[in-house]
């Protein structure tokens, strides 16, 4: 059972359609890592326009994926930008969302045998 991620909306929508779920993954798989990359640099920079933009980008994904944690992190993150806030405010939540996106990330290869 998974316990970082759920599918149910992503059955929901394609009326249990396993392919499509795989491809879901897949693409998370692809594209979250690489933009949780852009909002470090983004954050470390003080580049909000960036960290905004990478965050709204995961951001469907996170709820699709049903990562509610991981979801409310970058919501806050995009608040952050809003404000432009400063660093030290928004460090932790930059770890807890990559510390979830890493859990997930690990699960879903593993339940979907992705290397």
């Amino acid at each position: 059972m998974a316990l970082h991620y759920n599918l149910a909306k992503v059955y929901e929508i394609s009326a249990n359609d396993a392919d499509f779920a795989q491809q879901i993954v897949e693409l998370f798989l692809q594209e979250v890592p690489a933009e949780i990359q852009h909002i470090k640099e983004g954050i470390k920079a003080k580049d909000f326009k960036k960290t905004y933009a990478a965050a709204h980008k995961i951001k469907p994904t996170l709820d699709l994926l049903g990562m509610d944690l991981a979801y409310d992190e970058v919501n806050l993150i995009m608040n952050w930008t809003k404000k432009e806030g400063k660093k030290k405010e928004i460090k932790e939540n930059f770890k807890l969302l990559k510390a979830q996106i890493d859990l997930s990330s690990k699960e879903i290869k593993k339940n979907h045998n992705i290397k």
